[in-house]
């Protein structure tokens, strides 16, 4: 009776534990099911806007010379300093004439031993290849004195102003810049557009740049140089812009703002607050609803209507009409994530 009792005891005990362990695994199933996130939702169409763009970038001066003769020694005289302006072929720096004097004293030797063995090849006292072997040493010497005049006395190649001064008369120059030539009548900047933009962007294009130190004032540019290949790490292209500077108000250096008018066209405009920052970095994206679940893309923003601004995708054709773009609970969200749409 009482091993009955046991047995009865010891069965019940085990399919209580079986219904506990079979509630405990439905109630992590419950809790481990991902409920879909409620969202609003906005249908993409193309809006026709007047397109420009804003640039951002640093003038440089259109031309930049690092002053460094090609030759060693001694530097005997500088002729100007930092803030000299400079015409083409203003005298730059003298360096030691030692070289330079011994090849000219070699030069004219060579000069006249040319001269008589020419002579002396007319009447054919001589053979050809003694006169060919003199006449190729002295043109090696002609080379030589005119190098070393130009690395002896330097002479600005364009006007500009003398920016940086490293030396003093009587240093050894011993190959870092003696002087930096710059040119500020004339400036230039690069600037990084967004790959989209890339047919529309063509070589002598006008443009406007602003400096905040100057805010009523604009100074025209236009696109000198469109480079042909896109980065593939940013999907942005480069133009060299030039900004005629006669006035000389805007510096190398400064900060300024390129606008760039592209005409009327069709753009995607979403709500500000759609777009989204990535913590950290520069990177936006939106959210798209994609068969009932979220769907990330990545955006570079351009131009800014009041509460709506213009979204460009890192990969073309990401964004379309008809797409559905999450506007409101797009916070919430991961990639990937299950959508409930509300109304």
């Amino acid at each position: 009776m009482n091993k009955a009792f046991k047995i009865v005891t010891i069965a019940l005990a085990f399919c209580s534990l079986a219904a506990c362990g079979g509630k405990k695994d439905e109630k992590t199933a419950t809790t481990t099911k991902k409920e879909a996130e409620k969202v609003k939702v906005q249908e993409l169409r193309p809006e026709r806007i007047a397109r420009s763009i804003e640039l951002s970038t640093t003038l440089e001066g259109y031309e930049t010379m690092n002053i460094s003769p090609s030759i060693t020694g001694h530097i005997e005289h500088i002729y100007v300093e930092v803030g000299s302006r400079v015409s083409k072929g203003s005298m730059l720096v003298r360096m030691d004439q030692t070289q330079l004097n011994t090849t000219r004293i070699n030069l004219n030797s060579t000069k006249t031993e040319l001269d008589r063995v020419t002579a002396l090849k007319a009447s054919g006292s001589v053979s050809e290849q003694v006169y060919d072997q003199t006449k190729s040493g002295y043109d090696q010497l002609v080379e030589a004195e005119r190098f070393q005049n130009e690395n002896t006395f330097v002479k600005a190649q364009f006007a500009g102003v003398i920016s940086a001064k490293n030396y003093q008369d009587g240093e050894m120059y011993t190959g870092a810049p003696i002087l930096t030539l710059t040119q500020i009548n004339k400036l230039k900047a690069l600037v990084n557009i967004p790959e989209s933009y890339f047919p529309l962007v063509k070589q002598g294009m006008k443009l406007e740049v602003k400096s905040d130190i100057y805010p009523n004032q604009v100074f025209p540019a236009s696109i000198e140089i469109v480079y042909p290949t896109v980065d593939p790490n940013t999907h942005t292209f480069q133009c060299k812009l030039v900004i005629p500077n006669g006035g000389e108000k805007i510096r190398p250096g400064m900060y300024v703002k390129a606008t760039l008018a592209l005409g009327e066209m069709d753009a995607i405009v979403v709500p500000y607050q759609a777009v989204l920052k990535l913590t950290g970095s520069n990177d936006r994206y939106v959210f798209t609803n994609h068969d009932g679940a979220a769907h990330r893309v990545a955006v570079t923003l351009g131009q800014r209507y009041d509460d709506r601004i213009e979204v460009i995708p890192v990969i073309p054709g990401e964004l379309k009409e008809g797409d559905e773009l999450v506007v409101t609970g797009q916070g919430r969200l991961v990639d990937g994530c299950q959508l409930e749409i509300v109304k």
